[in-house]
């Protein structure tokens, strides 16, 4: 077993704090368990409110076994969990508090390594986040995506078919009776969506980051291959421990590369960059929205799954999955890279292969010659904002149309379905005010519905911007994260309604046509201002008071960087 380690300040000694600590984990535990054997925390963030991830208690007996079988000693930690389809106003206000607790927890306990169990959007952002910051050797280990179901002998995708299906009943072909007949077969299995959401996103860019065995990420949740790969982790987490091989010592900027390749070539959610940048901020390094453009905006896009292709998340399982679809980037690769196994990531490529060329198409043949995440700057986003081109309308990507500007999200749902609302195809829709300390918590609310009038006239895509952020099962041509955001001053504030907006997303501008003069003597109007988030207590005061913009990562100010893991005070 590996000397010196953490869990020995607790349990080591005969004085009287080592027996406090060793007494009260005494219930049916014999003393070996405390000879020197490494103690591993399982962080678990199932839970019944959090859907996607209730069978991850399931998952961590697997761990388990695995610590037993590696001869570590296994300790559940159940961890604040966020269900992205539950909670209000959005998990993302609570994505920080969930790592910050999180942390904290592995700091403050008898833990020499932890094994990170999540799934739904933001579980594995915030634990690698306080994995990052605690720097405990860490692993990670997905819960998978669901099973397709099917309805009407389609397949669903989940999330993105519930946009689809709700525009057919807004414009009137599909019945609200046949939409809601639809409900008992979106979801099939236990697991998290089964399209190229940001559930699916974080799990394979969190394998190209190098935190989670090569070949786990994708594996559907009721897939027995899971366990297995549990258990494999389980003993993987001790010789962590064994090796000191902490997050500090095998992530860097190369591992962030690769993340960035991954996620251009699986048409990856836009979501992975706000959480790719709170984590390297955790880590100290140097990562900014325009290395998405330099590293992914040339990746071609390979993988033919919803939201910007056809298939679904077990197709792309079973048609190679995940380092298939990394083998055919290798080249755009940094070779450097390590992951938690001590090795590369591109040594795990060499047999992967391609068994539905259909699902993952060869580079030779790409679903889309160039699809990654593209910066846009300009007059209406000084700090940057982003788009998702394969996502997107080909015939948009840049566009001159005049603003309808909401200033709110209740704003929005109060006129959308006028159909008195001055509007057509060509207008580009603004929603401010949903921004990180606008709303607050940055929601998904970006890929605004489209008004009746237009849906009823076959119109099914529009430019839209927002400072919000939109679910990765959601597409159409919209502009996100435009920072700074319209509550922090940003130049979205001042839009009005009938100003042209200029989109040009091969030149990677989003302008305001409005002199300069005249748009700096502008202020925003009062039903702008009156509809920002002002709390006066409890975690949405400390938010708004310290959350940084997107292009930062929306993390907290006083939470970037780590404390590491060394705790100088007794508790006795």
């Amino acid at each position: 077993m590996a000397p010196n380690l953490r869990s020995d300040d607790w349990y080591s000694g005969d004085d009287r704090n080592a027996y406090i600590h060793r007494a009260w984990m005494r219930r049916g535990v014999p003393a070996s368990a405390f000879d020197g054997r490494p103690q591993i925390a399982i962080a678990n963030t199932a839970s019944d409110l959090t859907p996607c991830n209730a069978h991850l208690t399931e998952v961590a007996q697997s761990v388990k076994n695995g610590i037993y079988e590696a001869g570590g000693i296994p300790l559940d930690l159940p961890v604040v969990s966020l269900g992205e389809t539950q909670v209000r106003p959005t998990a993302m206000l609570w994505r920080n508090m969930a790592a910050m607790a999180t942390e904290e927890m592995l700091r403050a306990n008898p833990i020499d390594g932890v094994v990170l169990l999540g799934g739904c959007d933001k579980t594995i952002p915030a634990l690698l986040m306080a994995a990052a910051s605690v720097d405990l050797p860490a692993v990670v280990v997905p819960g998978g995506p669901m099973l397709t179901g099917h309805f009407r002998g389609e397949a669903l995708g989940c999330g993105t078919d519930v946009w689809r299906l709700s525009e057919e009943v807004r414009a009137g072909t599909l019945s609200e009776e046949q939409f809601l007949r639809s409900e008992s077969s979106m979801i099939r299995s236990k697991g998290h969506c089964n399209t190229m959401g940001t559930a699916s996103t974080m799990a394979l860019v969190a394998e190209a980051l190098g935190t989670i065995i090569p070949g786990l990420a994708g594996t559907p949740a009721p897939d027995s291959r899971l366990l297995e790969a549990a258990h494999l982790t389980g003993r993987l987490a001790v010789d962590l421990v064994a090796e000191d091989r902490r997050p500090s010592t095998f992530l860097t900027k190369a591992s962030f590369h690769n993340a960035i390749v991954a996620l251009a070539a699986i048409g990856g959610s836009t979501n992975a960059v706000v959480h790719l940048l709170a984590i390297a901020g955790r880590l100290g390094i140097d990562l900014t929205i325009d290395d998405f453009d330099r590293i992914g905006a040339d990746v071609p896009l390979l993988v033919n799954l919803q939201p910007a292709g056809r298939y679904l998340m077990d197709d792309l399982y079973r048609a190679g999955g995940f380092l298939a679809v990394m083998r055919e980037v290798r080249d755009l690769l940094d070779p450097t890279a390590l992951t938690i196994t001590g090795r590369p990531f591109v040594d795990h490529l060499e047999d992967a292969r391609i068994w539905d060329a259909d699902v993952i198409t060869p580079r030779a043949e790409p679903l889309l010659p160039a699809a990654g995440i593209t910066v846009l700057r300009g007059s209406l986003a000084p700090g940057g904002a982003i788009i998702k081109p394969a996502a997107a309308s080909a015939h948009l990507l840049k566009h001159r149309g005049r603003a309808l500007v909401f200033d709110s999200i209740e704003d929005f749902h109060a006129r959308i379905d006028d159909p008195d609302l001055d509007v057509d195809a060509d207008s580009i829709m603004v929603l401010r005010g949903c921004g990180p300390k606008g709303y607050p918590g940055m929601p998904e609310v970006s890929n605004m519905p489209l008004p009746p009038k237009l849906l009823e006239q076959g119109v099914r895509d529009m430019v839209r911007i927002c400072d919000g952020r939109m679910s990765g099962t959601a597409y159409g041509t919209v502009v996100l994260h435009v920072t700074p955001e319209a509550a922090a001053g940003g130049p979205l504030a001042v839009v009005r309604t009938g100003d042209w907006i200029v989109l040009d997303v091969r030149a990677g501008r989003l302008d305001l046509d409005v002199p300069a003069d005249e748009l700096a003597a502008r202020t925003p109007n009062a039903a702008t201002v009156d509809a920002y988030a002002a709390p006066r207590r409890g975690w949405e005061r400390l938010y708004v008071d310290h959350v940084l913009q997107a292009d930062r990562g929306a993390d907290l100010d006083f939470l970037v960087g780590s404390s590491g893991s060394k705790v100088s005070r007794e508790s006795h």
